[in-house]
């Protein structure tokens, strides 16, 4: 109980992030050119998103609102084998993380996919004006990060694996 308790308080923390963010970036971005922060390589620009990443599915929004819906119930369905809950040490930890990040990260686009009708992106990574990489926003940061934990999870779980195979 103290597990979830704490998820779902990781959860609400990062969402509020999220959210301010967003909202800052509506009040202070909206209507106006990019603001440079790292000239020829940052920048801070509002982009209303109706699609998701590198702007694919544009004007799919409730589609990809009930992908969120039905990958945010696999994800919970297979959430021990996914974030290796039942094992120790860094593994656990990594594997807490990324739930926290993942589920915050669903849950902030979801919430701008249904509210508003479109995702807030302000995160704007180039450069010079030879590679634009898409704009992102604090629930894709999440996202991205949980998925990497995911990764090396996988990476040190099959090593184990391939460890325990040797052995025998």
């Amino acid at each position: 109980m103290r597990k979830a308790f704490l998820i779902a308080l990781g959860v609400v923390h990062l969402l509020l992030v999220d959210a301010v963010t967003k909202e800052l970036a509506v009040g202070l971005l909206k209507g106006s050119a990019p603001v440079p922060v790292v000239p020829g390589f940052f920048d801070l620009a509002y982009v209303e998103n109706d699609g998701c990443a590198w702007g694919k599915f544009q004007g799919c929004v409730w589609q990809l609102a009930l992908f969120a819906v039905m990958a945010f119930a696999v994800i919970v369905w297979k959430r021990d084998e996914l974030f290796e809950t039942k094992t120790t040490g860094w593994r656990r930890k990594a594997g807490a993380w990324a739930e926290v990040l993942l589920y915050a990260g669903i849950a902030g686009n979801f919430l701008d996919r249904v509210l508003r009708g479109h995702v807030i992106d302000f995160l704007d990574f180039h450069w010079a004006d030879a590679y634009h990489f898409p704009c992102f926003n604090a629930a894709d940061v999440y996202i991205t990060v949980a998925a990497g934990l995911l990764v090396l999870l996988a990476l040190a779980a099959g090593k184990e694996k391939g460890a325990k195979s040797a052995a025998q």
